[in-house]
């Protein structure tokens, strides 16, 4: 993957043309940022973040619901702009893959984790370790659940049957949507029945279940519990075409907490990611100072008011 550098000729171009001009053409032809969303509850709450951001500088925003590697192929294809959801390592396989079809500006959030959990009565059974699961693969009914087709997580779980790791042998993964996933643990939790699924943080199923998550996994998710980095990607050539926008998203960075609130906003209490993300934004103004750093509206006015006013506009 390539780092971002500044491009001679644009030097040179910038430097023949009056910087405003320049400036506010170039950010013309940026006005609606194209965003990937995976179906991902966190990566709606981070796109919803991020547009209400953009609207409020004036700007617009369309997301595309797509899958962790068609994702890649369209940032690949320069038919999507961000991708604010590169969780790595688990990603690791499509970022080799497309290396050279998209740029990384940054880490957007740090501490999260990704690997297999159970319902803390299922810990109390014994099942600690993924090395656990194999000797009550009955109560389980031989089955993991995971979240949507093609999802990189649901590959690793996929090849560790395949390879009988663990005695998976026989095995069988549940494609599902994250909501999906989400009702089958809600419903074994009910019942004291015995469920195996993927699990990560930041996450409101961290504060809605007592949940245990399984260690012995890091051949396949990584040390520290599947210890994750998230990153902000765009297509090639969008920092040099967007440096205003591109800005903003180099200021961007999230925490677990927020995260898992807005989430519980949505998931629990039924709001819509825009709508939480505006709310939060409007009760949380000192983020908005470091987020707007350098940061002009789409005509080269101030960021910070101009964002302070749209959210207060209610």
């Amino acid at each position: 993957m390539r780092l971002l550098q500044p491009k001679t000729a644009g030097a040179l171009l910038v430097a023949c043309v009056p910087l405003g001009l320049t400036a506010q053409a170039t950010e013309s032809t940026c006005q609606t940022v194209r965003f990937s969303d995976p179906g991902w509850t966190d990566i709606g709450v981070t796109n919803a973040v991020a547009g209400q951001l953009l609207e409020g500088l004036g700007y617009s925003t369309h997301v595309s619901l797509l899958s962790v590697p068609i994702g890649f192929q369209s940032l690949s294809s320069n038919e999507i702009d961000v991708f604010l959801g590169n969780w790595m390592p688990a990603q690791q396989s499509f970022a080799d893959e497309y290396a050279d079809g998209y740029e990384r500006l940054r880490a957007n959030l740090e501490g999260a984790k990704f690997t297999l959990a159970v319902p803390e009565h299922v810990r109390e059974a014994g099942v600690e370790s993924f090395a656990d699961l194999a000797d009550h693969a009955d109560e389980f009914n031989h089955r993991i659940y995971g979240i949507e087709p093609g999802a990189p997580a649901n590959e690793l779980i996929q090849s560790m049957i395949d390879a009988g790791d663990f005695g998976l042998e026989g095995w069988e993964l549940i494609d599902s949507s994250e909501q999906g996933m989400l009702s089958q643990v809600n419903r074994a939790v009910r019942r004291d029945e015995f469920i195996v699924f993927l699990g990560w943080e930041p996450h409101p199923m961290n504060l809605r279940f007592e949940l245990s998550y399984l260690s012995g996994g890091d051949d396949y998710f990584g040390p520290d519990y599947g210890g994750a980095t998230v990153y902000t990607l765009t297509r090639n050539g969008y920092a040099d075409e967007c440096p205003n926008v591109t800005q903003l998203l180099n200021n961007l960075e999230f925490t677990l907490d927020m995260e898992s609130q807005l989430m519980g906003d949505i998931l629990n209490e039924g709001l819509e990611a825009d709508e939480a993300a505006h709310q939060w934004l409007a009760n949380n103004p000192d983020a908005l100072t470091d987020w707007l750093d350098g940061v002009t509206t789409v005509d080269g006015e101030d960021g910070l008011p101009a964002v302070q006013a749209y959210l207060a506009d209610d």
